[in-house]
C-alpha cells in the first residue's frame, strides 16, 4: 500500500472509476452488516499511511459531552504515533476541558486480552464480554492524561442495539480508493455501536462529576494519507431517552477532485452512512452516494444526507460555516414485519458567526496533530483544516413509513463539520 501511494501510472481507461463507495456496493436490504469480533480489533499497523481511531462519545442527561479517543497513526517511514485525547464540555458553564497527549508504553493487546483492548501509562480501554446478558459487550475506560484530569467510565452496549457496518462480510464497510477495488491505493471504514449506556465519573481539578447517560462508539480507519481521503467531513450524534431510547448517527465524507466514479477529476463524491435506534432497538441502517451536482427525489426510499444551510464566511477560519444544518435519514426497517421503513429529520440552528449557538470549539487541526504526521500529510501552502464542534438541544422527528405514525424525541445532538480544502 505504501508504494502504491506514490504510483504515477494511470489506469488503462482514464474515465474508469478510481473511487468505489461503500454506499453503492450493497442493495438497500443488504446495508446492515453485524459486527464480528475482528471488526473492532485494532490493527495497530506500523507500515504505510494508516490512521486508526477508537472514539467513545457520551452525552449526560443535562447535556455534558464527554469524548475519549485513541489515535494510532502510522506514517510509513516513522514509528507510529499514539495519542490519547479527551474533551469534556459543560453547556451550562460553557467550560471546555481538552487534553491530547502522546502516550507512553502503549500495548495492544494487554496480557490476557485480545486486540479490542489496549493500554498505556495514560489510559486503558478494556473490552468485556458477557454473552447472553442484557448488555453482552462493554468497555471499561480509565484515563489520567494530566494531573488534574481523571476519567472512569463503563460503557455497555444493549443486546437490542447491534453494532453495525455497511454490508456483511470482510468487504463490508470499506470505501476503496484507486482503479482496482480489490487492490486499493487506500480505503476508509467505519464500524459503530450506535447507542450505549455509560456510567462512571470524571474528576476535573479535584472536583468529581458523576456521569450517567447514553452515547456511541466508533472504530474508524483511514488507510491512506489524510489529505487524500476527503475535502470535508460531517458527523452527527443524537441521543435521547424518549420513546424508550433513541439514537440517530451519521458520518459523511466528500472525496477530493482526484477520486471519483468517472476517474481522476470527477471527485466531490459524498458518501454517507448512518442508523436509527428507536425504542432501544436498532431499527434501520442506511447509506447514500451522491455524485457532484446530483439531486435526488425527496421521496427516495433510501437517504442519508447532510445539508449546510445559510453558509456564512468565518474570518477566523476562512471557511463558510453553516448557520443551520439538516440531517436526514430514510431506510428499510430491520424488522420487516413491523414496518417497511423509517424516515427521520433533524434541523439544528447553529447561530451566526458572531452569535453562535452551541459552539464548543473551532479546532485548528494542524495545531493538534503530531509534527511527524504534518510532514507526511504535506498540505499545500495556505490550506488550514478546521473542525467545528457543536452540541445543542434538538428534536428528532421520526416517521414509520408503513403506519404513517410520526414520533418525536427530544435530546441532545453533537455535530462536527470538518473543512479541509
Amino acid at each position: 500500500m505504501f508504494s502504491s501511494l506514490f504510483s504515477t501510472s494511470p489506469p488503462a481507461d482514464p474515465h474508469a472509476p478510481n473511487f468505489h463507495p461503500v454506499a453503492s456496493k450493497f442493495k438497500k436490504d443488504e446495508l446492515f452488516g453485524e459486527l464480528t469480533p475482528k471488526d473492532t480489533e485494532l490493527l495497530c499497523t506500523s507500515s504505510g499511511f494508516v490512521t486508526e481511531t477508537q472514539i467513545f462519545y457520551t452525552i449526560t442527561e443535562d447535556g455534558i459531552m464527554i469524548m475519549c479517543q485513541l489515535i494510532h497513526s502510522s506514517v510509513g517511514l516513522w514509528y507510529p504515533t499514539i495519542q490519547f485525547t479527551c474533551k469534556i464540555f459543560d453547556p451550562k458553564t460553557q467550560k471546555t476541558t481538552w487534553k491530547s497527549v502522546n502516550v507512553s508504553n502503549f500495548t495492544c493487546p494487554p496480557t490476557g486480552l485480545d486486540k479490542r483492548s489496549s493500554k498505556a501509562d495514560e489510559f486503558s480501554f478494556t473490552y468485556n464480554s458477557k454473552p447472553g446478558s442484557d448488555y453482552p459487550e462493554s468497555y471499561t475506560i480509565r484515563a489520567n492524561p494530566a494531573p488534574d484530569i481523571q476519567i472512569f467510565l463503563e460503557v455497555s452496549r444493549p443486546a437490542s442495539v447491534s453494532g453495525w457496518k455497511i454490508g456483511k462480510g470482510e468487504a463490508g464497510g470499506y470505501s476503496n480508493f484507486g482503479p482496482d477495488s480489490n487492490n486499493p491505493e487506500g480505503y476508509v471504514i467505519h464500524r459503530f455501536w450506535p447507542r450505549f449506556k455509560a456510567s462512571g465519573h470524571v474528576v476535573l481539578a479535584g472536583q468529581a462529576i458523576p456521569v450517567e447517560g447514553p452515547g456511541m462508539f466508533v472504530h474508524a480507519i483511514q488507510g491512506m494519507r489524510p489529505n487524500l481521503v476527503a475535502a470535508s467531513w460531517n458527523f452527527c450524534h443524537f441521543q435521547s431517552q424518549d420513546l424508550g431510547g433513541v439514537s440517530a448517527i451519521m458520518m459523511e465524507f466528500k472525496t477530493i477532485d482526484a477520486y471519483g466514479v468517472k476517474g481522476a477529476g470527477s471527485g466531490g463524491v459524498s458518501v454517507s452512512v448512518g442508523s436509527l435506534v428507536v425504542g432501544q432497538k436498532l431499527v434501520s441502517v442506511t447509506a447514500e452516494t451522491r455524485l457532484p451536482g446530483e439531486t435526488q427525489s425527496p421521496d427516495a426510499p433510501v437517504k442519508c444526507r447532510v445539508a449546510h444551510l445559510k453558509p456564512a464566511l468565518d474570518a477566523d477560519t476562512s471557511y463558510h460555516k453553516p448557520c443551520e444544518i439538516q440531517f436526514e435519514w430514510a431506510g428499510p426497517s430491520l424488522d420487516a414485519e413491523k414496518t417497511k421503513g423509517y424516515k427521520a429529520l433533524l434541523d439544528i440552528d447553529l447561530g451566526t458567526v458572531e452569535q453562535p449557538k452551541g459552539l464548543i470549539e473551532k479546532v485548528d487541526v494542524l495545531a493538534e496533530i503530531p509534527k511527524v504526521l504534518k510532514m507526511a500529510v504535506n498540505y499545500v501552502a495556505g490550506t488550514k483544516p478546521y473542525i467545528y464542534q457543536w452540541i445543542n438541544p434538538a428534536k428528532l422527528t421520526i416517521n414509520e413509513t408503513s403506519s404513517g405514525d410520526v414520533l418525536e424525541a427530544n435530546g441532545f445532538v453533537y455535530i462536527e463539520s470538518t473543512f479541509i480544502s
